[in-house]
């Protein structure tokens, strides 16, 4: 029987630089939550994310806080009665009727305590009493030394999300609090403490692993029953046990397959314990598949190439961190939303990155009925971390609790040991501070593969990403194994990813700023200002704003308004990272994957994401989306002349005819080609530019490829600051319907990076397309959706952008304000 203790709790701070208004009161807490929503909520604290409110509650996280309530039990119901929590944030004393029942010092995992003897029939209170994150930390660091570590506080000496204690993503709000369910758990006879369920598959054959660990209040024998469909096993225990275990083979099964190879078949598994009746069962939802990865050296240095069912998959992926700060507010629904992002951005997998948490099982649910995959990394980053006790067994643990917990979910294909830690022994000046003193190349190497390959056997095991899979090569090779290119972004132009050949990619990616509506919602500098002191606060990559304008400016003209600004800094982080995944597939089949960094944020941010905290997607987003087609046609320097690719990463062929256009930006055609092509399954094909169509214009043509079953691909024969972009190039319509706005737009010359700001008409507005190229005479019908209704046409056309706007008053402009070039339509709009 299950007595729940979610729900209402009263919340005191005991200790730390509390205000007075907070001191001593009694506030109303929800569980699972933490102390910054439960304030948040008494309305006792400002929005955390709002202004500079992150430096103005910093004393939350340097307190210390209580949760109390009361709850009933009925001693005589079963023979034991076991607090259970799931999670618990972070450092804590728990009390029930005043006396110790335990004491937890990790975020991560879940812990189970003994109550007899301590309760009474009826009504009893628990506490559970959390000390300050910051100073547990701090005090720890004293007691392991100081290691290496990123940002501002020591989190590699307490097992809790790295990210809560800032990032150059992140807000620095150290949080508090029983973020997981909590509940007693009142049993007799026998139960599973702990149950692995790993399903593989061999050949035609489903195989189920099944590892039961269990107590027993009594010496009865038990038995042990496994069953999905109609095959089943059982096995008999003997008294005193503590575990069993059994295999189940299920013929002819039906295998689950990644989204794009097949159907997402899943199996209901459940799991019993009989001792002359069930006394505990429990259930498990699993697919049937098996995983490889190649990391076997070939003439080209060391792959990285993953495969599902036997069939090699092409890695489009995306790193996943906290959809919330505060995560207890990420929501099935949430989940629900992002996930449906990174799957409409055409991206097959996500990485669980090492500085956040192992996401709700809603998480991976999803992912296993849509086909989308996980890499998912134990939970280390960035950081040298101790493996002396208290951390050590906290750590082992903790991967046990995850392994277990994660192992019958078939999206999860790849363990990764650790974020860049490797690297950072390597590289970053890590050994001589260290001085002998471990750092965590026991848990990657030795602890980590041992409880995976033991509990685990069914998915690959990566020590780091990056790493090259030799102890002699540098780990962040590109040539060997994964790597994360940081120097495109940090101190090169994002052109330099043509400088790199690798196997594969596990993190790249360029900063941008988030929707208008997110960043005016949180920034409140007068006047607005790219390096405002607030704007400054939602930057936090060192340097940041400097780094995005040394990034825009070989590309674009210096904008002459923060709209501009805006609007330049979005696009150029559309046209980086576009760039790098064109570059990198482009390699196929010498490179077999990439993950951008990142998919979603934590808060209202400038940042990597593709899709901002409130939930817009940037015009990242839809570059992401168009560079990950399933069938990509690029435009690349080859190693004589330019040459067209053309990939399909699906299990049909395609035939077509080519028709390949250079025109100039007025849309006159200089020259033009057909080619015949085919492209085979799962394969590429590359074309040589004739020479007719190779750019003899330094600036002012654009090269057009159309192949049917293929988006159209573009290339202009200059960065937008050295094109004379017609800026008046097209006119509007705007037609009302039923809850929607239908927006036409006619081009009459090349728009270049035509772009419907969705939420500058509503915050709760989206748009269904978006970065679209258009030639002379060509139509394009963006759909809004969401409470425009009432929005003025005007509106419309002024949230409407294009890369030819901001060339308007720039040397080597052809074309002066308000004039229009011959055969141009001044912009206009109509209802």
């Amino acid at each position: 029987m299950i007595i729940p203790l979610n729900g209402s709790w009263t919340l005191r701070a005991v200790a730390g630089p509390v205000p007075h208004g907070v001191s001593g009161r009694p506030i109303l807490a929800t569980v699972p939550g933490t102390v910054h929503t439960d304030l948040l909520a008494a309305g006792l604290i400002p929005d955390p994310f709002d202004g500079d409110n992150e430096s103005l509650l910093a004393w939350i996280g340097l307190s210390s806080w209580e949760y109390t309530r009361e709850f009933h039990v009925d001693l005589g119901a079963a023979e034991r009665h076991d607090l259970v929590c799931e999670g618990l944030d972070t450092v804590t004393g728990i009390t029930v009727n005043g006396a110790v029942v335990g004491r937890t010092a990790n975020q991560h995992r879940t812990y189970r305590f003994d109550l007899r003897g301590l309760l009474n029939d009826g009504a009893n209170r628990i506490s559970v009493r959390f000390e300050s994150a910051v100073e547990y930390a701090s005090r720890m660091e004293a007691v392991y030394g100081a290691l290496p570590h990123t940002n501002q506080h020591p989190f590699n000496s307490i097992r809790k999300t790295a990210s809560n204690f800032g990032w150059d993503w992140g807000i620095d709000a150290v949080t508090a609090g029983i973020w997981r369910d909590i509940w007693v758990d009142s049993w007799s006879g026998v139960r599973v403490t702990r149950l692995a369920v790993t399903p593989d598959l061999l050949g035609t054959t489903g195989r189920l692993s099944v590892v039961a660990e269990f107590e027993q209040t009594g010496e009865e024998s038990v038995e042990l029953t496994v069953a999905t469909g109609q095959a089943s096993s059982m096995v008999s225990v003997k008294p005193r046990s503590v575990s069993a275990s059994l295999t189940l083979e299920v013929p002819d099964v039906t295998p689950w397959w990644p989204a794009g190879y097949g159907d997402q078949v899943l199996h209901d598994v459940a799991v019993s314990l009989r001792a002359g009746k069930v006394v505990d069962a429990h259930t498990r939802r699993v697919g049937f598949r098996c995983v490889t990865v190649t990391t076997t050296p070939d003439e080209h240095g060391t792959p990285f190439e993953l495969a599902v069912n036997g069939r090699p998959v092409l890695v489009r992926g995306a790193n996943w961190i906290p959809d919330d700060a505060f995560v207890p507010r990420v929501t099935p629904d949430r989940y629900l939303t992002r996930l449906t992002d990174a799957i409409e951005a055409n991206i097959n997998l996500l990485r669980v990155w090492g500085g956040g948490v192992y996401e709700d099982t809603a998480f991976y649910e999803f992912c296993d009925e849509h086909g989308l995959l996980v890499w998912q990394d134990f939970m280390f980053a960035c950081a040298a971390y101790t493996e002396r006790e208290p951390l050590r067994t906290e750590v082992e643990e903790e991967a046990i609790d995850a392994i277990i917990r994660l192992s019958p979910h078939p999206s999860l294909v790849i363990w990764n040991g650790n974020n860049e830690n490797i690297w950072g022994y390597v590289d970053w000046g890590w050994r001589q501070v260290l001085e002998g003193r471990t750092w965590g190349d026991g848990y990657y190497t030795r602890l980590l593969p041992d409880l995976v390959r033991s509990l685990d056997g069914t998915r690959a095991y990566t020590a780091g990403s990056p790493f090259s899979f030799d102890r002699y090569i540098h780990p962040n090779d590109p040539s060997h194994g994964t790597t994360h290119i940081w120097d495109v972004w940090n101190s090169r132009d994002y052109t330099g990813y043509a400088d790199y050949a690798p196997r594969f990619v596990a993190e790249f990616g360029f900063q941008g700023p988030p929707a208008w509506s997110t960043l005016t919602r949180v920034v409140h500098d007068e006047p607005l200002d790219a390096h405002g002191s607030q704007m400054l606060v939602h930057q936090k990559a060192s340097d940041g704003n400097a780094k995005l304008q040394r990034g825009y400016l070989p590309h674009f003209p210096e904008p002459k308004s923060i709209e501009d600004w805006h609007w330049t800094a979005q696009l150029n982080q559309a046209h980086a990272v576009r760039f790098g995944i064109e570059r990198f597939r482009s390699l196929f089949p010498l490179n077999s994957g990439m993950i951008v960094w990142q998919l979603n944020d934590n808060w209202p941010v400038i940042s990597w994401s593709a899709v901002d905290y409130d939930g817009h997607r940037k015009p990242l987003w839809y570059a992401m989306k168009q560079g990950y087609a399933p069938r990509l046609a690029t435009i690349q320097d080859g190693p004589d002349a330019p040459q067209v690719i053309l990939l399909n990463d699906t299990d049909e062929g395609i035939d077509g005819r080519m028709h390949l256009r250079r025109l100039d930006l007025h849309g006159r055609l200089l020259a033009e080609a057909t080619e015949t092509v085919r492209v085979e399954p799962r394969d590429s094909t590359r074309v040589p530019l004739p020479e007719a169509l190779r750019f003899e214009n330094a600036g002012d043509e654009v090269l057009v490829c159309d192949l049917p079953g293929y988006e159209r691909a573009v290339r202009y024969s200059g960065e937008v600051r050295e094109q004379s972009l017609i800026p008046d190039a097209f006119s509007v319509l705007v037609e009302r319907g039923d809850g929607e706005l239908r927006v036409v737009v006619l081009a009459s010359a090349v728009v270049r990076d035509l772009w419907l700001a969705a939420d500058q008409l509503s915050p709760a507005a989206t748009v269904t397309t978006g970065l679209i190229h258009l030639l002379p005479g060509e139509v394009h019908a963006f759909t809004v959706t969401g409470p425009v209704a009432e929005v003025a046409a005007d509106d419309v056309v002024a949230a409407l952008w294009c890369a030819n706007q901001l060339i308007r008053d720039q040397p080597g402009c052809r074309v002066a304000p308000g004039e229009s070039p011959e055969g141009a339509h001044p912009l206009t709009t109509t209802t």
